[in-house]
């Protein structure tokens, strides 16, 4: 657990390794992004609107020889490419993010069949979204880096000096936007995972946080680590 009066340190991606508590961390970071990829394809079997990457990803897949999750590896690969001019350094978890998600969205969507009836298509959109928050926690939560998407958003504040809300509102309006247009699904999911998901996994990640000795050296310092 993390101190709620100390903000855990950032760590670089040597840092990350040598940490400490590396079996756990891994651990979490594995089960985070399996369980993120299989989110997923809740919402997407669910039929009533994509979260808004998603959105993109479905509509690629609509027009390009790939499923959603090749989709997911292929813009997770060109959203890596823009860090480049950002200077953005990719961590562990920045690059599991990219290989595993995919692949573990395809695999459920392959296991999972398409719900009848509106109130099971409710159910499963509901479930995908709270199973995203706590797989976001939990891989955020291991301290491996951010994801690529998060990276991008991260790295456009820090260069543009623009407010994260309006550069992270900014992306994903126009993610959604070219992905209806290629034919992904918008709908009562997208608003749903956009309200919710924010305050959800804010609310998750104290408890998903691995603590290490460089928050308690913080802390016993009387510095607060951003």
């Amino acid at each position: 657990m993390t101190s709620p009066r100390v903000a855990p340190a950032r760590l670089g991606p040597v840092q990350q390794l040598r940490a400490g508590r590396l079996g756990r961390r891994l651990g979490q970071l594995g089960v985070g992004l399996v369980l993120y990829g299989a989110s997923l394809a809740m919402v997407i079997r669910a039929t009533l609107g994509n979260a808004s990457w998603d959105v993109l990803h479905q509509g690629l897949a609509r027009h390009l020889p790939m499923s959603i999750g090749t989709a997911v590896v292929a813009v997770s690969l060109l959203v890596l490419l823009a860090w480049v001019p950002l200077r953005e350094v990719p961590g562990l978890g920045t690059v599991a993010n990219t290989v595993v998600i995919g692949p573990a969205a395809d695999l459920t969507l392959f296991l999972l069949p398409a719900p009848d009836g509106t109130t099971l298509r409710v159910l499963l959109l509901v479930g995908g979204v709270l199973l995203n928050a706590v797989a976001t926690a939990l891989y955020i939560g291991a301290r491996f880096g951010p994801g690529p998407r998060d990276g991008l958003m991260t790295g456009l504040h820090r260069r543009t000096g623009l407010p994260v809300g309006l550069v992270r509102t900014g992306l994903e309006v126009s993610v959604v936007a070219v992905g209806f247009v290629l034919g992904g699904v918008v709908g009562l999911g997208t608003v749903l995972y956009a309200l919710a998901i924010g305050p959800l996994t804010q609310w998750l990640l104290p408890w998903a946080t691995v603590s290490l000795d460089v928050d308690h050296e913080a802390a016993r310092a009387g510095c607060e680590v951003r």
